[in-house]
């Protein structure tokens, strides 16, 4: 069955307003999948800061791993698991850097601290020790006392835009719901899975 551009996200807006609802601590929580050059896997926590029928927004330094691995390989893969809800989303498709403007929106709205630490932290890099993460933490603080904290060159956001959309909800007996939705032109195709 083909249905129309908007409707796994109009479907994803439920499920997440349904979670803002019931988990009591980051409903927005994701896990982020990513390859590098061999194709070999890396998946860490991140936190979702906006989603749309243009796709779903994360904000990282884009040199650490993740932003490193998004930068190349342009694609990547979003769980997300609520057992709250015994429901899960499952998110693939292609990467593109976020906009300028849309990520010195957000990063304006982060804590002071979270700024500075953006400044601080050379993500992903071997530390030698925690004294030199604090060293480095407070040379941002001094440089920019008294002023408003610009969101560095090398932190931004990217937005995955999904071809494919899993919605996963427990039944007994392992006899699991499971949703999916397929790019096709400008609508998708869904469809059910086994469990």
């Amino acid at each position: 069955m083909t249905t129309p551009w908007n409707e796994p996200f109009e479907r994803f807006a439920q499920v997440f307003a349904e979670a803002k609802a019931r988990v009591p601590k980051d409903p927005n929580a994701m896990q982020l999948a990513t390859v590098d050059e061999r194709g070999r896997p890396s998946v860490r926590t991140v936190l979702l800061k906006d989603v749309d029928a243009r796709g779903f927004v994360f904000y990282t330094n884009t040199h650490s791993r993740k932003g490193h691995e998004a930068s190349t390989a342009k694609v990547a893969a979003l769980n997300f698991y609520w057992p709250e809800l015994e429901a899960q989303v499952r998110v693939e498709g292609a990467l593109t850097p976020g906009a300028a403007a849309e990520a010195d929106a957000y990063f304006a709205t982060r804590p002071r601290l979270s700024q500075l630490g953006a400044w601080a932290s050379l993500q992903s890099q071997p530390l030698d020790s925690r004294e030199t993460l604090e060293r480095r933490l407070a040379e941002f603080t001094a440089k920019y006392a008294g002023h408003p904290v610009p969101r560095p060159p090398h932190w931004s956001g990217y937005r995955l835009l999904p071809d494919h959309l899993e919605f996963w909800k427990a039944h007994p007996n392992r006899l699991h719901w499971r949703e999916v939705y397929e790019r096709a032109g400008e609508g998708w195709t869904k469809g059910l899975l086994y469990p």
